[in-house]
């Protein structure tokens, strides 16, 4: 969009770029012209007062006739601007014509370029004659007016003819002053002025295209108006007609496009034989029936929905009619519209379907489970007849989902419902609850047919499932609550068959399992643990005792390993089994972490250069801020790194993120020991060692046990301490009870043995007690020398049982 010289003087083009569509055109120069004459009064007004401010500061000091006839000037140009805009702004509107436009941007020229002109013998006259006190106003002024090319516009060329002259007359009148300084000025003023037209017509610019998109959008809102009320009228409403005999006589061919039939089949035909004919059975002849008794009534009838048989299925129309009669009351026939209302029926069926479905597997949903649990507990109560709720959750699904991919699990899932409900007959209903999760409702059936079909679930999803070219192995369990035998609510029926299905789960998965009293008794009781578990830690009533790890070589004490204990007042001591599968699944054990490794290093301070090595849960150690708490805790408690070993299980790498080896990576980058506990044991693999170096393994109890008559439990021993030894780590062997065991042990090179023989975990207060007694020369360790202790208090470890 480029402006010349020629055209900003001459032609009223000037302020318009050349390409643009020429019936936005008119209407941009009216919104510019429209614009401009708004902003005209302002700035007539500021000049009217700036040039009566110029005279009463210059009187006496330069020639009062000019100054009277300056401020003449200004004055009148600026009343003339009033006038004139009062007279036209009422004109210019979005219809006002060519000729109407054309003479406003010639008299909005004219009044700028006369103010420029009567402005620009003010630098002229007064900047020679006055001292350099009043030239500083004088070029203030000049400043001021050309900044008013801002103002003036948006039309670039109004704004050039009343800045331009200014900008001649102070070069001139600055010429007449002082040599450099006021040639200096001249300069300065010009890059001042250049500054402001480059500004003004980037301004002049986006405003001409702020008004021509906005002329764009106005116009394309109006089209897009004007389609999408086409596209209502004839999308899916239809104008019919009838004569007085009800033969069609409009629309004819729209409702044979509808029908699927030709429409000159229509011809002749009366609209009511029409509907007749296509009437689907049984509604569709009811609907129908009514419309045809209303036109043999010549009554007004409206929203009637028949149903309708066509080639291309079932079609669902509304009809609305009135019969028409001329001046006289002459009956002339029907006028109505219709409209195909099959496309809206099936978008409101496929909702409800969703609603109550699964969209995966197409199975009824939670919310379709929920209303057949009511309904089975409703008809237990009513007929006292039984029913069965199954729930049934698929045992190694998430490996699968895991390794192959959603696409492959939601393959799977689908397998699964279809034998599932393949399984459950007609007398059985399946639902899918989410994930993994399913559920089957058996009604009218006792307990044997449920037991039946249950142990058929376990049994065909044990079955390996073929998709595509993978073998996919899964299983199930199932837990099993009878209606009204176990519960005749819908809350107390849910939570016995969940309690049926965990105590599935826990007896090792891939069965079925009935609800049984005891196991809510065991829940009732789990809940109860939890809450006290909570007080006790708030109350300090847990503690830690500490069970040595002694130098299988030299007999020395190296550590000890925080134990946690729980005597419950008025209960006793609390099982370690119990208790931490409680505290894992709600998360707490969390807390029991953080607590127990902050008394852990504090005890451990007052030990001279001996370890405490803390069970850490595979909760915590996923968290991301875990490698922060560990360095808090060691600055709070002044416990050195290097005397801290953190154990955790095999279970923590399992299908672990990258944040858990990271917070180990970072922990042992403090100078923490790492220890792997339970090595031997569930999912062993020394994929694990090579990943993450840990510093020690530690052999499971379960491998000590009968050691001198296993040889290969020996075998195993001996090969995990190669295995360690060939990649610098230590190996600590739990359970050790017996000194037969012992010599085995260090006759296999293992270095450090934990166990009863030295002595049980013991409280912090008798540490030094304990070190003195298991190091001393000549003191039998706990005086066993062949048989294992079997009488010690028992001992909760952080994250299991400890022996």
């Amino acid at each position: 969009m480029s402006v010349s010289d020629d055209e900003v003087f001459h032609g009223d083009a000037s302020d318009f770029p050349d390409g643009d569509d020429v019936r936005f055109r008119q209407r941009t120069r009216t919104a510019l012209l429209r614009e401009t004459l708004q902003l005209a009064n302002f700035s007539a007004v500021t000049q009217a007062a700036v040039v009566v401010a110029l005279a009463w500061m210059f009187w006496g000091v330069a020639p009062n006739a000019y100054l009277i006839a300056l401020a003449i000037g200004v004055t009148s140009l600026c009343a003339a601007t009033f006038v004139a805009t009062r007279h036209h702004r009422s004109r210019f509107r979005d219809c006002a014509t060519p000729t109407a436009v054309r003479r406003g941007f010639l008299l909005a020229k004219t009044l700028s370029f006369g103010l420029g002109l009567v402005w620009s013998t003010m630098p002229a006259m007064l900047l020679p004659t006055v001292d350099n006190a009043y030239r500083v106003v004088v070029v203030a002024v000049c400043a001021g007016l050309i900044s008013d090319a801002y103002v003036v516009g948006p039309i670039f060329s109004v704004a050039i003819l009343l800045v331009a002259p200014v900008v001649a007359g102070a070069v001139v009148g600055l010429a007449g002053t002082e040599a450099p300084v006021g040639g200096y000025i001249a300069v300065l003023l010009v890059i001042y002025a250049t500054f402001v037209f480059s500004s003004a017509r980037r301004i002049c610019r986006l405003s001409y295209q702020r008004i021509l998109d906005r002329l764009k959008v106005q116009e394309q809102n109006e089209t897009i108006g004007l389609l999408l009320n086409d596209f209502a009228e004839g999308a899916s409403d239809w104008l019919w007609e009838t004569d007085n005999a009800g033969r069609l006589r409009h629309a004819h061919v729209r409702i044979g496009e509808l029908l699927g039939i030709d429409a000159a089949s229509l011809r002749h035909r009366t609209l009511a034989g029409v509907l007749q004919a296509h009437a689907d059975d049984p509604q569709g002849h009811s609907n129908v029936d009514a419309v045809v008794a209303a036109i043999e009534a010549r009554a007004p009838f409206r929203d009637r929905t028949v149903r309708l048989r066509t080639p291309t299925g079932v079609r669902w129309w509304r009809l609305n009619g009135k019969p028409v009669h001329d001046e006289g009351g002459t009956f002339l026939g029907y006028r109505g519209v219709g409209s195909d209302t099959t496309a809206g029926r099936e978008a409101q069926a496929r909702i409800a379907f969703l609603a109550g479905h699964d969209t995966l597997t197409g199975l009824p949903n939670r919310a379709a489970f929920q209303e057949a649990v009511q309904a089975l507990c409703d008809d237990g109560v009513s007929t006292a007849r039984s029913g069965a709720l199954f729930y049934i959750d698929l045992d190694g699904f998430k490996a699968v989902n895991d390794e192959r991919g959603h696409r492959m699990g939601d393959r799977l899932l689908k397998a699964v419902a279809r034998r599932m409900t393949d399984l459950a007959g007609p007398d059985a209903s399946v639902f899918r609850l989410g994930g993994d999760e399913f559920a089957v409702i058996v009604t009218d059936a006792g307990q044997k047919v449920a037991e039946a079909l249950a142990g058929r679930i376990v049994s065909e999803l044990r079955r390996a499932f073929q998709i595509d070219d993978a073998r996919l192995d899964i299983g199930a369990s199932v837990g099993i609550a009878y209606v009204p035998d176990d519960a005749v609510d819908p809350e107390s029926l849910l939570m016995r068959a969940d309690l049926g299905l965990y105590s599935a789960k826990a007896a090792g998965k891939g069965r079925w399992q009935g609800f049984d009293p005891s196991l809510e008794e065991k829940a009732l009781r789990h809940r109860q643990l939890d809450a006290d578990m909570r007080v006790a830690l708030a109350a300090d009533e847990m503690e830690l005792h500490y069970q040595p790890l002694v130098d299988m070589r030299t007999g020395r004490v190296t550590g000890f390993e925080a134990l946690l204990r729980w005597n419950k007042p008025g209960h006793g001591w609390v099982s370690p089994g119990e208790v931490i599968p409680i505290a894992e699944a709600t998360g707490f054990v969390v807390e029991i972490g953080r607590w127990a490794l902050r008394r852990a290093c504090a005890d451990a301070r007052m030990w001279a250069d001996l370890r405490v090595a803390v069970n850490i849960s595979s909760i915590h150690v996923r968290m991301p801020a875990f490698h922060e708490e560990v360095a808090a805790i060691l600055r709070e408690t002044g416990l050195a790194p290097e005397n801290l070993e953190i154990e955790i299980t095999e279970s923590v790498l399992l299908d672990h993120g990258p944040e858990v080896l990271g917070n180990l990576k970072r922990v042992r980058a403090m100078g923490v020991r790492i220890a792997l506990d339970d090595f031997g044991t569930g999912y062993s693999s020394l994929s694990y060692l090579t990943e993450f170096p840990f510093d020690k393994v530690k052999v499971d109890r379960s491998f000590v046990r009968d050691l001198q008559g296993r040889p290969e439990k020996v075998a195993v021993v001996e090969a995990i301490a190669r295995m360690a030894r060939a990649l610098s780590m230590n190996v600590t062997v739990e359970g050790v009870e017996t000194q037969a065991q012992l010599d085995v042990l260090r006759a296999k090179r293992c270095d450090i043995a934990q166990g009863f023989l030295y002595s049980p975990a013991r409280p912090a207060g008798e540490i030094m007690a304990l070190i003195e007694r298991i190091e001393a020369p000549s003191q039998p360790m706990d005086g066993n020398r062949g048989e294992p202790m079997r009488t010690r208090m028992p001992t909760l470890a952080l994250v299991r049982p400890a022996g």
